[in-house]
């Protein structure tokens, strides 16, 4: 089906291939922000590590302490664990199919590194890591951090047997276990050759899709693996056809449709916000994280 004979389905406009950029021995690809998009509002950041196998006695993930202020960062653990460590006291170790929900806000310290036994065995790992951006009332908020593994993510089975793992938001019935500050929904998408699926969408939102792995179409139209597939905002749904096993990263948030002002760990609304932003980091208002 085609959006030529339903009038609601929204088009593909763009898709943005993401660009390899490997961060030491870790395999690193980035869609966004790309040479022709620079946000997805409120969409500002997605890097794709792995797939890769990890030898035994390895050195693990490089992310060590650094800080954050004004936005969101959202992780998916597809293969392997992370360990995660924040100078808001919160301490997990989230396994393949779990997903961490970190609120920076007004700021924060954290860092991001393979746990022990990882180090010491190795293994597979794919990890995709979402920043979504807060609005100016927003961005001082207080830092949260959720942690969930597989097991606290409902897995909904869609009519074409697909299946949905529901991190943020509603559907239909259901809710996913993290109440974002701005209602963004997220989930991530596993689809079986031959799945069809009707996504539907509130008119006016803007979609993040992102195609992990597989041979997919959307709404008439196929799309790569590692692209960024940017929609229009008119219509209320997105049709998928998967034509081999594939996933897909599928969420949808408001515009924000604020001035956005950006540097490095820190993402505010003014150049001044961000000056006072590296002042307060290096002052040690952010708390500390032994390394």
């Amino acid at each position: 089906m085609s959006s030529d004979t339903n009038p609601t389905v929204r088009r593909v406009i763009a898709q943005h291939p993401a660009k390899r950029d490997d961060i030491g021995d870790l395999v690193t690809r980035r869609p966004l922000p790309g040479p022709q998009l620079e946000q997805l509002d409120p969409f500002l950041f997605l890097n794709h590590h792995g797939p890769q196998t990890y030898p035994a006695n390895n050195r693990g993930l490089p992310f060590g302490p650094h800080p954050h202020r004004g936005f969101e960062t959202v992780t998916f653990i597809l293969e392997g664990s992370l360990a995660h460590a924040d100078s808001a006291s919160h301490q997990s170790v989230i396994h393949a199919g779990g997903v961490q929900w970190m609120t920076a806000g007004s700021g924060i310290v954290h860092a991001e590194i393979s746990p022990p036994e990882f180090l010491r065995e190795g293994g597979p790992l794919e990890i995709l890591q979402l920043w979504v951006n807060l609005p100016a009332n927003l961005k001082m908020s207080e830092p949260r951090y959720v942690g969930l593994q597989q097991a606290d993510i409902p897995a909904i089975t869609l009519p074409g047997g697909s299946t949905l793992n529901l991190v943020a938001g509603e559907w239909q019935d259901r809710a996913g276990p993290i109440e974002s500050l701005t209602g963004v929904f997220m989930s991530t998408l596993q689809l079986s050759a031959g799945a069809h699926e009707r996504l539907p969408i509130a008119p006016g939102r803007q979609v993040f899709l992102y195609v992990v792995k597989g041979d997919v179409e959307v709404s008439g139209e196929p799309v790569q693996p590692h692209h960024l597939i940017e929609v229009d905002r008119d219509g209320d749904c997105l049709l998928i056809e998967a034509s081999s096993d594939a996933c897909l990263l599928f969420g949808h948030g408001d515009v924000i449709d604020e001035p956005l002002y950006s540097h490095g760990p820190f993402v505010m609304n003014t150049r001044e916000e961000i000056v006072q932003a590296v002042d307060d980091y290096q002052n040690g208002k952010f708390g500390g994280l032994d390394a």
